[in-house]
């Protein structure tokens, strides 16, 4: 006599997956300091090197670098976050032995992007109140500037989560995943006015940036944590965010499609 075994459907097994994530990665301090403290302190930096620079229209250092820092741990929390523990769970087996378990890949995924959201959200709210009571940045109180925020943020995280996913196979194993990944966040960072004005940098180098999402991620944060005053400052005139939404939004086909083709469960060593 044959029994039905129920098993838990792939969102609740997801969800599961996602407070797993968090407890791990809460025990990683090398994630954390790099996912939280790295954006915090790099804002505090260029606050204090930028101190007399004058931005126009009364906004300091601390405020026009604040857009940048959140796009950048966005970035951090997503692709970086990702392409490193990934690479580190094939390298270890981790991938292979969960591959042979019930739990479906879009659990696995599910727990990964849940994750990302907790993550970021976090570090965020934590990069937002040390700017607002340490920095005297000033907060955005425009419910369309938060409306703004949100979609601009679902799409950053959206994209750099699945991109994250499809790079994670270019480290040939866990050791070297981050040395394969971090100098491309940091090319990127440097190119897309993460750690500088924007509209100073060279002009080949703004065209090779709008190519990337982190580029089109921070100025649409600009365009929420900046007056409105410094969208004709942007070279283009204006903040773009109707294009941003479509390069961000391509990026995400672009890397769902990438991650489906390439994304592997074993060490290539395995065959």
């Amino acid at each position: 006599m044959s029994t039905t075994v129920n098993l838990p459907s792939p969102l609740k097994v997801g969800v599961s997956r996602t407070k797993l994530e968090v407890k791990e990665f809460f025990r990683e301090r090398e994630q954390l300091i790099f996912t939280f403290l790295f954006p915090i302190i790099f804002l505090g930096i260029f606050s204090a090197v930028f101190s007399g620079t004058d931005f126009s229209g009364g906004v300091t250092a601390a405020t026009y670098f604040t857009p940048g820092m959140i796009a950048s741990g966005i970035f951090l929390s997503s692709f970086q976050s990702l392409s490193v523990s990934i690479a580190i769970e094939r390298d270890q087996d981790v991938l292979k032995r969960l591959r042979g378990t019930p739990m479906s890949p879009q659990s696995y995924f599910a727990g990964k992007i849940g994750l990302v959201l907790i993550t970021s959200i976090l570090q965020f709210a934590l990069l937002l109140l040390i700017a607002g009571l340490l920095l005297d940045v000033a907060i955005p109180a425009e419910p369309e500037k938060w409306l703004r925020f949100l979609w601009i943020f679902i799409l950053g995280t959206a994209s750099g989560s699945v991109l994250g996913i499809a790079f994670s196979v270019v480290p040939r194993s866990g050791k070297a995943a981050s040395a394969v990944v971090t100098p491309v966040v940091l090319l990127l960072q440097f190119i897309s006015g993460v750690y500088f004005v924007y509209s100073s940098l060279p002009a080949w180098m703004r065209s090779i940036s709008e190519f990337f999402p982190l580029k089109w991620l921070a100025q649409g944060m600009r365009s929420v944590f900046l007056p409105d005053s410094f969208e004709s400052v942007e070279p283009g005139g204006s903040w773009q965010l109707g294009t941003g939404a479509i390069v961000l939004s391509v990026w995400l086909v672009v890397g769902l499609v990438i991650a489906q083709r390439v994304f592997r469960w074993t060490r290539r060593d395995a065959g």
